[in-house]
C-alpha cells in the first residue's frame, strides 16, 4: 500500500488510523493530561538516545549484541528500590555471561520505566456474566476484575510518568554508583540462584573474570582508571502504544532541532499497531530515537521493505531494529524471506529475536505459560537462519524477572506444570525466572561462538 508523506508534528498520528487506544471517556481530561505531560521535564535526554544510536550502530555491523530484557508489563505496585535492583541483578548477570562467552560488547536494553501499557487481542473481557473492559496496563486501567476498575483513566498516564522517573532516578544510581562495579560479579548471584546448577556455572565464570582483572593488574595496568569496569550504560525501552504519552513527553532537541520522544531511550512498535499507513508508524517516523518493530508470522518482505522505509529512509545504522516474534516453528518458513527484504534493499537492521510473545500456550488447567525448550528453539532457529542467509543475528528480547517466580515451565532447574501455581505473579505475560535467564544466557553465547557455517545446515 502506497504511503502518502506527511508534514510531521508530534501530533501528525491524529489524522491517521490509530489502533489499540483506549477509549478515553473524558476527551476533555485527555488532553489535559497531554498538556501536563508536555510540561514536564523530559526522562531522558536526546543525547542519551544518540549514544543509544551509535551502541546499536555496532550491532547492526556485527560488532556488538542487544540484550533487550524485562517486565511484560511494570506494575504500579511494585517499583521498589529492591524489584528494580533485581531486575538490574539479573540484567548484569546475563549480560557478563554474553560478553565473557563471545568477546564483544553487550548493548543492556532493560524493558523498564516505562512498559506500563499492553496491547490486547481483545478490548473485552468475560467476568461471570459481565462483559467489562480489558486490562491495558496500570497505564490505562486496573487488573482489578470490575467494571469500574477497568475504566479507562488518563490520569493514570501522570502516574506513570512519575514511577517511571522514579525508576530511572534508581536505575542510573544503580548503574553508575557502584552496583555495577566489574569487581563485585560474584555479589549479583542471588542466593536462591547460586545454590542451582546455573550459579554455580556463573560462579565459575565470575572466578575467571577476577583471575583476568588480577593478572591485568599484575602487569601494570591500572584498573582503577578505567571507567569502564565500574559502571555501565543501561538503556530503557517500551513499547508505545499509547500515542497521547508518547505526544506528550516528545521534545525538540536544542543542540539538533530535532524531534525525540523523551520518554525512553529506545521505543518500538508491536505486531499489532505495525501498519505502515498507520498512527503508530506515522508518530515513531518522525522522532529520532531508536527505534524497533515487532514482526509477527504473518509478516511479509513487502510490508518489511515498506516499514524500513518508513522508518529509517536515510538509512541510519542502529537507528531500526526489527524483532522477530515467529513461533519456534515457523522461524525456518518466515525469517529468511524477511532478512533477503530488508538485505536487499540494504537498510542497516538489527536484527533481534523475540522467543516469548509467539510461544505463549494454555496448560489443561487454563494457566498462560511459556516452555523454556520451545524458547530456546526459537532463539536457535533464529541464529541458524540468521547465519544461512549472511545475517548477523543481533540479539535477543526477553520477559524476564529478577524473582523466583514459577511461570514459564523447564529450563535447568524443572518447574513443573503442578509448580506454577506456587509462586505464579505476572500482570500479564509469564516471565522467565532468573534461574532460567541464566541458562539462556548460557546457551545464547555458546550459539554466539559457533562459526557461522556451523548453523547453515539446520537453516536448510
Amino acid at each position: 500500500m502506497a504511503v502518502t508523506p506527511s508534514a510531521w508534528s508530534p501530533s501528525s498520528w491524529r489524522s491517521w488510523d490509530a489502533y489499540q487506544q483506549p477509549p478515553w471517556p473524558d476527551e476533555k481530561r485527555r488532553a489535559a493530561v497531554v498538556g501536563r505531560l508536555a510540561e514536564m521535564p523530559p526522562l531522558v535526554f536526546a543525547g542519551e538516545a544518540r549514544q543509544l544510536l551509535a551502541s546499536l550502530a555496532s550491532v547492526a555491523e556485527g560488532r556488538a549484541f542487544v540484550l533487550q530484557a524485562g517486565d511484560c508489563a511494570e506494575s504500579f505496585h511494585d517499583t521498589s528500590a529492591r524489584a528494580i535492583r533485581e531486575k538490574l541483578r539479573i540484567l548484569l548477570q546475563m549480560a557478563v555471561v554474553l560478553t565473557y562467552g563471545s568477546a564483544l560488547p553487550v548493548v543492556k536494553v532493560g524493558r523498564i520505566a516505562g512498559q506500563f501499557a499492553k496491547p490486547r487481542s481483545s478490548p473485552i473481557e468475560r467476568v461471570g456474566d459481565e462483559d467489562i473492559t480489558s486490562f491495558f496496563g496500570h497505564m490505562v486501567n486496573s487488573e482489578v476484575p470490575a467494571a469500574e476498575a477497568r475504566l479507562p483513566d488518563p490520569d493514570r498516564m501522570l502516574q506513570g510518568y512519575d514511577q517511571s522517573a522514579r525508576t530511572l532516578n534508581l536505575l542510573r544510581a544503580f548503574a553508575k554508583g557502584g552496583f555495577a562495579n566489574i569487581t563485585r560479579v560474584h555479589e549479583w548471584n542471588q542466593e536462591f540462584v547460586a545454590s542451582s546448577a546455573e550459579g554455580r556455572r556463573y560462579e565459575r565464570l565470575a572466578t575467571e573474570i577476577d583471575r583476568a582483572l588480577g593478572f591485568m593488574a599484575a602487569c601494570g595496568i591500572d584498573l582503577a582508571a578505567e571507567q569502564r569496569l565500574y559502571q555501565v550504560d543501561v538503556w530503557t525501552s517500551h513499547e508505545g502504544l499509547l500515542l497521547d504519552y508518547e505526544e506528550g513527553l516528545t521534545r525538540r532537541d536544542s543542540l539538533t532541532g530535532e524531534w525525540y520522544d523523551c520518554s525512553a531511550h529506545m521505543i518500538w512498535i508491536g505486531e499489532r499497531t505495525r501498519q505502515a499507513a498507520g498512527a503508530h508508524v506515522e508518530f515513531f517516523s518522525g522522532v529520532k530515537n531508536p527505534v524497533g518493530c515487532k514482526l509477527g508470522p504473518t509478516a511479509t518482505p513487502g510490508e518489511v521493505e515498506e516499514l524500513c522505509e518508513r522508518l529509517n529512509p536515510q538509512r541510519v545504522p542502529g537507528r531500526l531494529t526489527l524483532i522477530a516474534r515467529l513461533g519456534a516453528g515457523r522461524v525456518h518458513d518466515v525469517l529468511p524471506a524477511l532478512l533477503c527484504a530488508a538485505r536487499t534493499a540494504e537498510h542497516p537492521v538489527v536484527w533481534v529475536c523475540d522467543p516469548m510473545h509467539a510461544n505463549t500456550v494454555k496448560t489443561d488447567s487454563g494457566v498462560k505459560t511459556r516452555r523454556f525448550d520451545v524458547i530456546m528453539a526459537e532463539v536457535e532457529a533464529f541464529f541458524a537462519t540468521c547465519h544461512a542467509e549472511g545475517v548477523w543475528p543481533g540479539g535477543v528480547h526477553l520477559e524476564f524477572t529478577g524473582e523466583d517466580v514459577t511461570e514459564c515451565l523447564g529450563g535447568a532447574e524443572e518447574v513443573l506444570e503442578e509448580q506454577l501455581h506456587a509462586r505464579y505473579m505476572t500482570l500479564c505475560d509469564p516471565r522467565l525466572n532468573a534461574r532460567q535467564s541464566l541458562d539462556l544466557a548460557f546457551r545464547v553465547a555458546e550459539l554466539m561462538r559457533q562459526p557461522a557455517g556451523q548453523d547453515s545446515a539446520a537453516a536448510s
